[in-house]
């Protein structure tokens, strides 16, 4: 049998990390059977207890501690991101299954960065950079980038001073009493202060926009009763290890300006937290009002479980988060094809391409390069149709690029395939090269079969037009442009054909 390729391997990977996850969450449900477990909000007695022990690492910094002419220009900003159609819900996929989500988003960070969820990457619409004199589609949204760029760097100034004092004195936090609501907040720390305790930036915000008048349903959450659930119990994915996630709340009536008084009504929206598999201790809900931030600091991502509970206005929210990215930028991306097509010569005396090596362990890095530019990059990008457009024209020369390099790898994988037929090599010598190269050419095979079938699914034909997805790339075999055929089916039948491996 061949070994599986990279992105194979991966899925496999994800798939059984989805299996595991919907086990626990039943073998939970088993042992809860018709009961709930308690939980505690600023109103109960105990809460100030819980938060003390058990949800430290959870802040919460209320609306008034942070500067007015910052809520403005952020508030400001979410509001041109719905005005200007650039909030998309995704077309996700989970359990093998295709989804879209009942939240609306986009990612907005440094330039060239992306973040991977739910087998989704983003890429980035980037926020304000001088220096690359980057075009937006408005000067509405390339203010709104900036906004949040000086929103980025007021929640990381804040992030420090938390960590700083969690890390200096973790013993020695302050608590006042449950009925005290007021009291805990976070005082906004100086420059200075922030300095004295340094941690990686944040380098995205996913934007989030939901409004519960346009769900007809909306789960219950399952183990607390704690009501209607907007997005459901998880940890977020693709972070920096014990990196912080800092979030603003915004939610607003008709669009009217707010107030930052205490809301008394029932409906707000809500922040829960849980012990991750935990049903013993107590749950964790906080009632937010618009404006407040609040921070998930050190592990608690990793260690607890966060839900947000439903209010009744609709709400936006700007989740900053420090994504894992060693393998999720562009100028990753452009090195590792710089790489593949180190092997592809082009003669300068009849301008026709050939391999400057045979080498199995280059060829199979060339093919695994291949499948990762088309497969995490060119069909990612082109699965969420035209919508980065809206905003920005940042990404259009750099796939541009991508998809020109990943157009020699398409003419590098036919010559290597050209010379394994040739009689000069002995069939041990096939069999050497087709056994690195077979598990990328079957798995790319394989994956332009179901990327197609995704574009084609019932949800992606009722999206608009231009967030609609798009199979690319895609060619036919009366494309004479291309060397090999789409379908890859026939020439790894005759591959197989050719020796026994």
């Amino acid at each position: 049998m061949m070994e599986e390729g990279k992105q194979g391997v991966m899925m496999k990977r994800i798939a059984h990390e989805e299996g595991e996850k919907e086990a626990k969450k039943q073998k939970l449900l088993e042992q809860l059977g018709a009961r709930c477990i308690p939980y505690l909000s600023p109103n109960d007695e105990n809460f100030s207890q819980l938060w003390k022990y058990k949800y430290h690492k959870f802040i919460i910094q209320k609306a008034e501690h942070t500067p007015v002419d910052l809520h403005s220009i952020v508030q400001k900003a979410f509001l041109a991101l719905l005005q200007h159609g650039c909030l998309f819900q995704d077309l996700v996929r989970l359990k093998g299954k295709d989804l879209l989500t009942p939240v609306s988003r986009i990612l907005i960070g440094c330039p060239g960065y992306t973040y991977k969820y739910l087998n989704t990457r983003l890429f980035a619409v980037p926020w304000a950079d001088d220096q690359l004199n980057i075009k937006y589609s408005t000067d509405t949204l390339s203010e709104a980038c900036r906004a949040f760029y000086e929103l980025n760097k007021y929640l990381y100034s804040q992030t420090v001073c938390e960590l700083h004092k969690l890390n200096g004195s973790r013993q020695d936090h302050s608590f006042p009493d449950s009925n005290a609501e007021t009291e805990f907040s976070l005082p906004s720390c100086s420059a200075k202060e922030s300095e004295e305790y340094q941690t990686e930036s944040y380098n995205v915000t996913l934007i989030n926009y939901l409004d519960p008048r346009d769900m007809p349903y909306l789960r219950e959450e399952p183990y607390f009763g704690m009501g209607k659930m907007a997005v459901s119990w998880h940890h977020d994915e693709n972070l920096v290890q014990q990196s912080t996630v800092a979030v603003y709340n915004y939610s607003f009536q008709d669009n009217t300006a707010t107030k930052y008084v205490e809301d008394k009504d029932a409906s707000k929206w809500c922040i829960g937290l849980k012990i991750a598999w935990d049903i013993e201790t107590p749950g964790f809900v906080f009632p937010l009002n618009s404006g407040d931030s609040y921070y998930m600091l050190d592990d608690l991502n990793k260690t607890h479980q966060h839900c947000v509970l439903s209010g009744s206005d609709p709400r936006f929210s700007s989740t900053h988060r420090v994504a894992e990215c060693s393998r999720g930028t562009l100028q990753y991306i452009q090195s590792r094809c710089h790489m593949a097509l180190e092997n592809l010569f082009i003669n300068p005396k009849n301008e026709k391409a050939e391999l400057k090596s045979l080498e199995t362990m280059v060829l199979m890095q060339a093919e695994e390069i291949h499948n990762e530019v088309e497969f995490e990059w060119l069909r990612q990008y082109w699965f969420q149709g035209k919508r980065y457009l809206k905003c920005s024209d940042f990404w259009s020369i750099p796939l541009a690029e991508l998809e020109d390099y990943w157009k020699q790898m398409e003419i590098t994988t036919s010559l290597v395939l050209e010379e394994i037929v040739k009689e000069k090599w002995t069939k041990k010598e096939k069999c050497k090269i087709l056994k690195c190269i077979m598990p990328s050419l079957k798995e790319r095979r394989d994956l332009r079969q179901e990327w197609r079938e995704r574009c084609c699914c019932k949800l992606a034909k009722t999206l608009p037009r231009d967030e609609a997805p798009v199979c690319r790339p895609h060619w036919t075999d009366e494309d004479t442009s291309m060397p090999l055929p789409f379908d890859l089916s026939s020439i790894i039948s005759k591959l197989e054909s050719l020796v026994e491996y």
